[in-house]
């Protein structure tokens, strides 16, 4: 079994020595530990803190950065993005969730829960990189265009290939949306789901039009509702965005255990509306965030995702003592680990091997009376000096093996999945 030692770590106030054996922190000590380690990592004038745990993306979207912005959401999907993943393949999807991948490790963040084409794809970069990640069984049955020959990506060699990898990349079922797959295939996945105890993945409530048009065609039901009269609400199912919600609707994903995703940014950029999450967490529902793609962001940052959340969910209700930094960081790592089974998201001993160490030295953590508050007001990517994950160094000294040639290939990437524009 490997060992790492991270050793004069600043740990809650103190200086430690953390031992990290195999996949799993073994031992947090006020002392030096002796004896003999694999890898040292010299942690002196570093802060040593959970990393993040991205609940909803679309990672190799990234690619279409800046390629349209400033649109309504349904003009944006039909007229602009979903053209333009008419030409997405393999390789594309591959180049595109590695830089996407990149750009996480180095804002501190070691998982995330996708729902994008060409799942072999991004299940081999997350493997490449050595990350956590939840990869989606996507489903749309009404988007012309979309480069994909079933629209279901469900196939022997996907589950072949994940059989083959580590148990830090898992599937989803994941159905885009009630407007885009019919209740008979919501349904369906959902019963492959749970059978497989799979996580089920979907945006739901993202705008006023979605509830709309669902009371309409589902005598006055609004998506929550609907949803849960298929029988699909349960503790593995994720809902993106759940931004026009009623009080029976948070009683309902409460009472059945699902989880919301809160993607303050996209949701602003794109004018979708406010979650309240305020009133989600006091009705006893689950939130974790996410920063959805990156063409709907259009960063990946959840240093950036948790103080727009914080700040949004003060203004929404009218209460700067909603959401405080504590809830907020604690949605962005234990609550988004806990939400995918996942046995991290803060340093303590047995717990899976998941930290980051932050330049103790750098402007934004100065003076420093309160860490949990800086890294949800202040703190940004600048901050994160090294990564780890489930005991592997994925980044140390800002560096990440292989960046100029992940960044070169997602370049050639773009350009062919936009024609060069």
């Amino acid at each position: 079994m490997t060992t790492l030692l991270i050793s004069r770590a600043n740990f809650q106030g103190r200086e430690v020595d953390v031992l990290v054996e195999g996949n799993r922190f073994k031992t947090i000590s006020d002392q030096p530990l002796a004896g003999s380690f694999d890898r040292v990592l010299d942690a002196r004038g570093k802060i040593l803190t959970a990393p993040f745990y991205n609940g909803h993306t679309h990672a190799a979207m990234n690619l279409l950065r800046g390629f349209a912005d400033d649109l309504q959401l349904m003009d944006w999907l039909q007229n602009h993005i979903w053209p333009a993943e008419a030409h997405l393949d393999d390789a594309i999807v591959y180049a595109g969730t590695r830089l996407s991948i990149l750009e996480m490790i180095k804002s501190g963040t070691v998982f995330f829960n996708d729902m994008y084409w060409y799942a072999p794809a991004v299940l081999r970069a997350a493997e490449d990189m050595r990350v956590r990640a939840a990869i989606a069984r996507q489903a749309i049955e009404t988007s012309p265009g979309v480069n994909n020959p079933t629209n279901v990506e469900s196939n022997a060699a996907l589950e072949a290939a994940v059989k083959s990898c580590s148990s830090r990349v898992f599937l989803t079922y994941a159905p885009h949306a009630i407007y885009t797959v019919c209740g008979d295939s919501l349904k369906a996945m959902h019963d492959k789901a749970a059978a497989e105890k799979a996580y089920y993945h979907m945006h739901v409530a993202e705008t006023r039009f979605e509830v709309d048009e669902c009371r309409k065609a589902h005598g006055g039901l609004t998506p929550v509702a609907y949803l849960d009269s298929l029988g699909v609400l349960d503790e593995r199912t994720v809902m993106a965005h759940c931004v026009h919600l009623t009080d029976d609707d948070r009683a309902r994903i409460a009472a059945k255990g699902a989880v919301i995703v809160h993607n303050a940014q996209s949701n602003l950029k794109l004018d979708s509306g406010f979650c309240e999450v305020g009133k989600a967490v006091q009705a006893g529902c689950r939130v974790i965030l996410g920063t959805d793609g990156c063409c709907s962001n259009n960063s990946m940052s959840m240093f950036s995702e948790m103080k727009t959340a914080a700040l949004l969910a003060k203004t929404v209700a009218d209460d700067p003592t909603i959401a405080p930094a504590d809830e907020i960081l604690a949605m962005a790592t234990k609550g988004g680990a806990a939400a995918f089974g996942l046995d991290a998201g803060e340093i303590a001993e047995g717990k899976l091997a998941d930290a980051m160490l932050l330049d103790a030295s750098n402007s934004l953590l100065v003076p420093g009376f309160n860490l949990t508050s800086d890294l949800v007001y202040a703190a940004d990517s600048t901050c994160v000096d090294t990564v780890i994950c489930d005991g592997n160094v994925l980044m140390e000294n800002r560096k990440v093996p292989g960046e100029a040639e992940i960044i070169a290939a997602a370049r050639e990437a773009a350009a062919r999945l936009t024609g060069g524009r």
